[in-house]
């Protein structure tokens, strides 16, 4: 497992570049964002994601964004995700898998993915 923590400001302070974070989010769950009943996503052979601001985007509507302050980001099988999340017994590892399909249909269960938890920001 990896654990990434590195502030915006650390980064600056090494001189390091900052690029904006964006990532898209399918529609139907956008809504769970803005609200702040979602706060975290699992993602794989996406963008990798570092702890500071980044902007969510509707993949139904690109202009429809929200900022948010990714926290803590984290790399692990995604057989280990659920339970890292505190939501194994909602997905055990057949419909954790099945859900992840929807969106990457190459996935398994031992691929390393990035599990990025975030705080809802008040700019919609």
């Amino acid at each position: 497992m990896r654990y990434f923590a590195a502030p915006d400001a650390f980064r600056i302070f090494l001189g390091m570049k900052f690029q904006a974070q964006r990532l898209a989010v399918t529609g139907r769950l956008f809504p769970d964002i803005l609200s702040g009943k979602k706060t975290s996503t699992i993602r794989w052979r996406e963008r990798h994601i570092i702890p500071g601001r980044l902007t969510f985007f509707n993949e139904a509507n690109h202009g429809q964004t929200v900022d948010v302050e990714a926290v803590r980001c984290t790399e692990m099988p995604l057989s280990e995700a659920a339970s890292f999340l505190g939501r194994a017994d909602e997905w055990p590892d057949q419909i954790m898998l099945d859900g992840m399909r929807e969106h990457y249909p190459e996935i398994e269960l031992s691929s390393i993915v990035q599990i990025v938890e975030f705080n809802a920001s008040a700019s919609h």
